[in-house]
């Protein structure tokens, strides 16, 4: 895949960019490795005036910031912004509590016989970082701040339709007066991605992206008996019980499914309803839906845009045919737009089966899958037939009930009667095929770090 700008409104090619080469990609090797000596021993204090100094690099640049995200992969410009101010919270969320949560934790040195006794959070060193399209911002910046605070250093391999957005994130470290090459974009193509990870200058790695991908970097790392973190595909339920608040849960249904031109791997994708509001719900979510305004992401009032890829489009269009040929019912939408560019519409799917692909793949793209089910414990039985296991949601004012969900969905997270999503002070992660580790809150600090245990006699 080529490296380029490419306006996913026109299929239009707007900029491209030469890949590094071996060569290039040896001296950025070389100066991330001399960076991470020096820069271990700097202060948390000093690592956090300079991620306050980013997030006032982001607050400045908002605009110029959303609009490059909004040109490269289709987000609307509201969107683009938003994700620009949740970055900067991310930046001042790490200097604020950061020094805590790496804080040294003392043991009673009485109950293994020395005079002291602790365990100290030291970072490993250059840590590479993976990272997709769909936020093209934020799902980095949950990576940098988190790692630059514990005193790694970080290489950013990005999506290569996102090219100019992972230059600015080099550009904004240092342009906050981080030390020189702390933080660099290395420009390279998925076939160089083994390498880096096998070279012994880069201590771990992290991933966010595909299950594909997620495996090819999970045995390399394996094989070289280095740390990895992998946030993956899902799949996730949004179940629906009668004592919900059904309005409010097909309002949050919509934004939820369609988040992101529906390009989300949290965004709710099946919606598993009880059978006795299930007529009920699916016409209130069906006229949330068509009420979706599909237009310019740069313009204001638009809430869907165009699909970040060609290919994306591709796929999003041929499991909705496979899954109507195979009985499916259209509710609203399914049918693609005849005009440039790559644009798919919000669609609701009815009588899903398990003969159809969409079924059991993740569908990247604003189609929801609606399924009627008999009881509580058969909502979550189908909610966990699955081979992901990232997010979930659950719309229920029974506690019992939500007992029940919070207890037995199989995912790394449960939001009962609200929109998945994530918080700089919650972990996130998945299980299953959904990945393993955690980024944010104090568990995401300390995935990269020596847990170094100091006994003193």
């Amino acid at each position: 895949m080529p490296i380029a700008t490419t306006d996913p409104r026109t299929g239009d090619v707007v900029r491209t960019f030469d890949a590094l080469t071996p060569d290039a990609l040896e001296e950025r090797l070389a100066r991330a490795a001399r960076a991470a000596a020096t820069y271990r021993l700097t202060s948390y204090e000093e690592r956090a005036g300079w991620l306050r100094a980013a997030a006032d690099v982001l607050d400045r640049r908002t605009d110029e910031v959303a609009a490059l995200m909004t040109l490269e992969m289709g987000k609307t410009r509201k969107a683009a912004a938003a994700e620009v101010a949740k970055c900067a919270t991310a930046c001042r969320y790490y200097a604020d509590h950061g020094a805590d949560f790496l804080a040294d934790e003392p043991v009673d040195p009485a109950e293994v016989g020395a005079s002291q006794a602790y365990a100290r959070y030291q970072p490993l060193g250059v840590v590479l970082a993976v990272m997709p399209w769909n936020f093209p911002l934020w799902q980095a910046m949950r990576f940098a701040a988190p790692a630059l605070m514990a005193g790694n250093v970080g290489l950013l391999k990005h999506a290569s339709n996102v090219p100019q957005t992972a230059l600015f994130m080099e550009e904004l470290f240092r342009e906050a007066g981080f030390p020189d090459d702390a933080f660099q974009t290395l420009l390279i193509g998925s076939d160089l991605v083994e390498r880096v990870v096998r070279d012994d200058r880069v201590a771990a790695a992290t991933l966010t992206g595909s299950e594909g991908a997620g495996v090819a970097i999970g045995r390399t790392a394996g094989e070289s008996l280095k740390k990895v973190v992998l946030e993956l595909g899902g799949s996730d339920p949004f179940l629906v019980m009668p004592s919900a608040d059904l309005a409010k849960a097909a309002k949050v249904a919509t934004t939820s499914r369609n988040q992101n031109n529906g390009q989300s791997c949290i965004a709710a994708k099946r919606f598993i309803v009880h059978a006795d509001v299930a007529e009920e719900f699916e016409a209130l979510f069906a006229k949330e839906i068509a009420a979706l305004v599909v237009g310019d992401p740069m313009e204001d009032g638009t809430d869907i845009g165009p699909l970040a890829t060609e290919s994306g489009r591709d796929d999003v269009e041929a499991l909705v045919r496979d899954a109507v040929d195979k009985g499916a019912r259209v509710v609203v939408g399914g049918e693609r737009p005849d005009r440039p560019g790559w644009w798919y519409p919000p669609t609701l799917l009815a009588d899903v089966t398990d003969e159809m692909d969409l079924y059991l793949e993740e569908v990247f793209g604003p189609v929801a899958q609606l399924h009627v089910v008999p009881s509580a414990e058969a909502a979550v039985e189908l909610a966990n037939a699955t081979r992901f296991g990232l997010g979930s949601n659950a719309w229920t004012n029974d506690p019992a009930e939500q007992d029940l969900f919070v207890r037995d969905l199989q995912a790394g997270a449960v939001f009962v009667n609200g929109m998945t999503t994530s918080f700089p002070a919650l972990p996130f992660g998945g299980v299953k095929a959904s990945g393993h580790g955690r980024e944010l809150a104090a568990h995401g600090i300390r995935e990269f770090t020596n847990v170094k245990t100091v006994w003193v006699g």
